[in-house]
């Protein structure tokens, strides 16, 4: 039986990532899930995102996994001397700068352009052309500009939802439009701009939301007080206090979960014999489903719901994740390895190739751990690197 061959379509490009936080790091990461060589180039004292605290603490783990990290001073000649080299063996240079400080590192895209013909830069930023090109921005910022936090709130209440969405779905059209001007380039012989916009991210998110305005003339309701589409469709309480979100979007799901609840008499009510019928009831039907609910504990109900394929699922906390059966299976939590030897649990790529993960041996680099192997090979003895990187006398 021969050895399946790894998912690695990127091995041999070299991507160089000048990032932090979250929206490019994450671009350079989904490209290293794919086999590519991420050289995360950090100031002499590291990436700030290393520091943080808080719900920010696993930012840096989370999003440089599987990188290499060098540190170099870029304001210095030395500095400019080894981007030039670095750039000079690379296909791929990921930022997130702003516009105005781009010039100051000789990282503008058309002068990258103009100096390194078949490089691909993806530019990470708030906004794409437009009278807001230059404004800077966040995650938050783009959720409350875009509408996406207004339907994720009750009315009244908007809230941005409760996960880094724009930075990490941005990230991946970066890395989505790197691998398509990879493909173009082969064809080509040059590299392409691309720029990826954290507004224009958001406005994808709410996009179901704005075609149904422009189709029906009528502003949607935010999400928690949505018109629903679907008869049942709902959190509930199980007898035992456990929280259960139920749906039944179909006829014959609607039937199966009225008898499993031994609310048959509402298969037979003339008031909900069509599917139009049901959603236009759903302020009776729902409170009598609330309480026939209550009658069973939640292993019971589950097990009948898995049997029929009635979709439902607990109320889980991302802490509950580490151990949930389809979340640990074949590799689906692969374990990081830190600096510092700290081992941690981090989800991987969310899909499979030949029915194996991809991207489960990443580990989370020191600070300029790389200095010394990546820039010797560009030419540089041992005391221009201990100058560059600002690490003399640890290299």
């Amino acid at each position: 039986m021969t050895e399946q061959r790894q998912f690695k379509p990127l091995e041999g490009v070299r991507v160089i990532e000048f990032s932090h936080m979250i929206f490019g790091p994450c671009c350079g990461l989904f490209l290293g899930f794919l086999g590519a060589e991420v050289i995360k180039v950090e100031p002499p004292g590291g990436d700030k995102t290393r520091n943080l605290t808080g719900m920010g603490a696993s930012f840096f783990p989370t999003f440089n996994r599987g990188k290499k990290s060098i540190t170099v001073d870029t304001n210095t000649l030395k500095g400019k001397t080894v981007l030039d080299k670095l750039l000079s063996s690379s296909d791929i240079v990921i930022e997130n700068f702003r516009d105005q400080s781009l010039g100051k590192m000789g990282l503008e895209p058309e002068e990258l352009k103009a100096k390194y013909p078949r490089l691909i830069t993806v530019s990470c930023k708030g906004f794409l052309e437009g009278p807001y090109k230059d404004r800077s921005a966040l995650d938050e910022v783009v959720q409350m500009m875009t509408g996406l936090a207004y339907m994720t709130g009750p009315p009244g209440n908007p809230l941005r939802i409760g996960s880094s969405a724009n930075d990490i779905m941005g990230g991946l059209f970066g890395a989505y439009a790197a691998i398509a001007a990879l493909r173009e380039r082969d064809l080509s012989g040059e590299g392409r701009n691309v720029r990826v916009g954290l507004f224009e991210n958001s406005l994808l998110l709410v996009a179901q939301h704005m075609v149904q305005y422009e189709m029906l003339g009528v502003e949607p309701e935010p999400m928690p007080n949505r018109a629903f589409s679907w008869p049942v469709y709902d959190i509930f309480s199980t007898a035992d206090g456990r929280d259960i979100f139920v749906g039944a979007v179909t006829d014959g799901q609607w039937e199966v979960l009225c008898k499993i609840l031994d609310k048959e008499d509402l298969l037979a009510d003339h008031r909900l014999q069509t599917r139009m019928d049901q959603i236009n009831a759903r302020h009776w039907t729902k409170p009598i489903f609330m309480e026939a609910i209550k009658n069973f504990d939640f292993d019971t109900l589950t097990s009948e719901f898995q049997k029929v394929g009635i979709p439902f699922a607990p109320v889980a906390r991302p802490a509950e994740m580490y151990d949930h059966p389809q979340a640990k299976a074949a590799g689906g939590l692969p374990i990081s390895t830190s600096a510092d030897g700290r081992e941690i649990r981090i989800p991987g790529m969310p899909l499979e190739i030949d029915k194996s993960r991809v991207g489960t041996e990443f580990d989370i680099p020191g600070v300029g751990q790389d200095n010394v192997s990546i820039l010797t090979e560009l030419g540089f003895n041992m005391e221009y690197i201990q100058d560059v990187t600002g690490q003399k006398g640890i290299c």
